[in-house]
């Protein structure tokens, strides 16, 4: 039996009916009887955390746990996050899970990568003399992304500009993608000229960084739910108010990115897990216009990761809100449907 949906599609806004048949969509009406899910109400393309790292009991138990990995990304579906990109897991995605019908898609950029030079990188999941040969592997290995450690920090040495420049060449000749993390101004500034795929955090990130994020395709992923977490823990000292200064920049930096037409997407970084649109309210305050923050955790990041939306033959994740998200942002808490896989998962 097929599916039938019908309301305002989105990003378009115009008033459609889909059919989903197995794990598509289609806008033909099929020749098979169709189960009617959702009939008004606005259809989005199944949300999206780009920036996620689950699989750890707690933030104080930084090991890797099969068991909290199924339980985390299950709290990531039960919101309505059809989709997640892990750059950096302490382990493997159990066998069968990937593909497991009620289980959201899942991208993974294999293990966070330490140059052994960087400073604190016993800290790190893999640490290694050879950056590019690990970046290449673990790109091939983890769906065409990698990981890299690009800084510890925003005092922290960042690994060199030539070796970043090398490991990106490498990595996009292998056909693969490459997610730095960067929390110092030399850091963002290194990644970005050496032409990174995606800037995750960002923090300090100098004024000159946006054109040429702009320029050669960057995206920009803030994790701004992970700061705001943190931020009123940080204390009041020299270390401190270095910290705010470059947690105010990063903020900063979003609408200008966006301005300059850098690809600003939604990743959360922080428990709780399934916990997306909390990033849509602090793009939103950042200065994002509410329609690119929904994309951001939306449509946008579908295309980014390069799984279809709400098109002919596009994958069938849906999520139905009774209002419009991109007026009423806090709406993403509440799907009144949730179609993982062409599976309704809440009625």
């Amino acid at each position: 039996m097929a599916l039938h949906l019908r309301g305002t599609l989105l990003p378009d806004g115009t008033v459609r009916d889909l059919w989903i048949l197995g794990d598509r969509i289609t806008f033909e009406r099929p020749s098979v009887e169709a189960e009617t899910v959702a009939d008004g109400g606005f259809l989005l393309p199944g949300l999206v955390d780009v920036h996620t790292h689950p699989g750890a009991p707690s933030e104080d138990e930084p090991r890797w746990d099969p068991e909290a990995f199924g339980e985390q990304i299950a709290a990531h579906r039960d919101a309505g996050t059809t989709a997640l990109r892990f750059p950096g897991l302490l382990g493997e995605i159990p066998p069968g899970l990937r593909d497991a019908p009620d289980a959201p898609r899942m991208i993974t950029a294999g293990r966070w990568l330490a140059w052994a030079g960087l400073s604190r990188s016993a800290d790190f999941h893999l640490v290694t003399d050879d950056l590019v040969a690990a970046a290449v592997a673990e790109a091939k290995a983890h769906d065409g992304w990698c990981k890299l450690m690009g800084d510890w920090d925003f005092e922290a040495d960042p690994v060199p500009y030539d070796l970043l420049r090398a490991v990106t060449d490498a990595v996009h000749a292998a056909g693969g993608r490459v997610a730095a993390h960067c929390m110092s101004a030399q850091g963002v500034l290194s990644a970005v000229r050496a032409g990174v795929d995606s800037i995750e955090h960002g923090m300090a990130m100098p004024e000159e960084c946006v054109e040429l994020m702009a320029a050669h395709g960057t995206s920009y992923v803030p994790t701004l739910t992970a700061f705001a977490r943190r931020a009123p823990q940080i204390i009041d000292n020299p270390r401190g108010r270095l910290w705010h200064e470059g947690h105010g920049v990063m903020i900063r930096r979003v609408r200008e990115a966006h301005d300059a037409g850098v690809t600003v997407l939604a990743g959360t970084d922080s428990a709780p897990f399934g916990n997306v649109a909390t990033e849509v309210e602090h793009l939103i305050a950042a200065g994002l216009p509410a329609d690119a923050a929904v994309g951001a955790a939306s449509w946008t990041a579908r295309e980014f990761l390069g799984l279809p939306g709400l098109t002919e033959g596009g994958l069938a994740d849906v999520t139905v809100y009774d209002a419009d998200p991109r007026r009423e942002p806090a709406v993403l808490r509440h799907p009144r449907r949730i179609v993982l896989r062409g599976r309704v998962l809440r009625r």
